[in-house]
């Protein structure tokens, strides 16, 4: 039983000009460890951040919590899968409010263009 469902697009260009002005902090405010190394190790981190970033706010939505409640972007995190697929780990305040509404699976897609990057979330039940 679909429990969520989420949707994000953003511009590129706008993580990276963020990026530019955080710095490091940015970086660790909204990514996990193994995010910032798998993205800052690509030719063109931007758009994978960016992706990511579409990813976190998907989630939640899914979780109907936004910004509030404790959910934070790094409590979201967006994992590789052997062969390259992305699947998704909630930790601290995220995972409880997943398991609060039975949300047992993540099904995610991420994508990006030139200057845009979107993310389709599905919790299921």
């Amino acid at each position: 039983m679909i429990r969520g469902i989420g949707v994000d697009t953003v511009a590129i260009a706008r993580i990276e000009a963020v990026w530019q002005r955080g710095g490091e902090r940015f970086l660790q405010r909204l990514f996990t460890p193994a995010e910032i190394a798998y993205c800052t190790a690509l030719a063109r981190p931007a758009p994978s951040l960016a992706a990511r970033f579409c990813a976190k706010e998907a989630v939640m939505k899914c979780l109907r919590s936004g910004w509030t409640g404790g959910v934070t972007f790094a409590s979201i995190e967006v994992v590789r899968e052997p062969g390259g697929a992305v699947d998704l780990q909630l930790h601290g305040v995220a995972a409880a409010r997943a398991r609060d509404l039975g949300i047992t699976r993540w099904h995610v897609s991420l994508t990006h263009t030139d200057t845009e990057a979107t993310a389709f979330v599905l919790g299921e039940a």
